[in-house]
């Protein structure tokens, strides 16, 4: 019996977030879930008292999902290949949980515990980790950059992937977002990186921006 629960709660918050990244999450109700799931809408609703829980629980997939991926190694050091890969990381969180950013202050607008969780995790969890990240590749002479400038580039990295395919949309109107828009957002990161690349690695870091350049 706790085996079926668990699966169909599964079910709904998964198939949720595929119907929201399709169609958008205004215009998916509950409804719509239980109708795409073969399911009651009392079924759903036994689940999630309504449309803001699912939104919550895939907003703590996400959450997980980057915090897993960009942990910092345990068994190893970082190098340069940590670099695009933590950038391939962050442009596949917002593609495969990208109906949040298409109108994220309207679903936080309408989810408090959302608002309040998103914005604990952007400005602790978030802000900590990438300037960890930093830290770690001034340490090991990955990057040349003062400590004062962290925050700042932090800041621009976090901006250009939040709204990078918001952008993609709207620069290119008649071409669908895929993976070639995520590419074209790492280059675009990796652009501003470059000036603080070290110029022992600067062969390597430009390995890895043609790489994405051939992709």
């Amino acid at each position: 019996m706790q085996k079926t629960r668990i699966k169909t709660y599964d079910r709904i918050v998964q198939e949720s977030l595929t119907l929201f990244n399709e169609h958008g999450e205004r215009s998916i109700t509950t409804n719509h879930i239980a109708a795409h799931l073969g399911i009651s809408p009392g079924n759903l609703y036994y689940h999630f008292r309504n449309k803001e829980e699912i939104v919550y629980q895939i907003f703590l997939l996400y959450r997980g999902f980057i915090t897993e991926r960009l942990a910092v190694p345990q068994d190893r050091a970082m190098d340069v290949t940590d670099l695009v890969n933590y950038l391939d990381t962050a442009f596949e969180a917002m593609w495969r949980f990208r109906f949040m950013f298409y109108d994220l202050p309207g679903l936080m607008a309408r989810n408090p515990q959302l608002q309040r969780d998103y914005h604990q995790f952007v400005h602790n969890e978030m802000k900590a980790i990438l300037e960890g990240h930093f830290r770690e590749f001034i340490r090991l002479g990955l990057l040349q950059m003062a400590l004062e400038d962290i925050e700042a580039v932090s800041i621009n990295i976090w901006l250009v992937v939040k709204f990078w395919f918001a952008f993609e949309q709207t620069a290119r109107p008649n071409e669908p977002i895929n993976e070639a828009s995520g590419h074209r957002g790492v280059r675009q990161v990796l652009a501003l990186l470059k000036p603080y690349v070290s110029p022992e690695f600067l062969p390597a870091f430009q390995q890895l921006l043609a790489r994405h350049l051939r992709d």
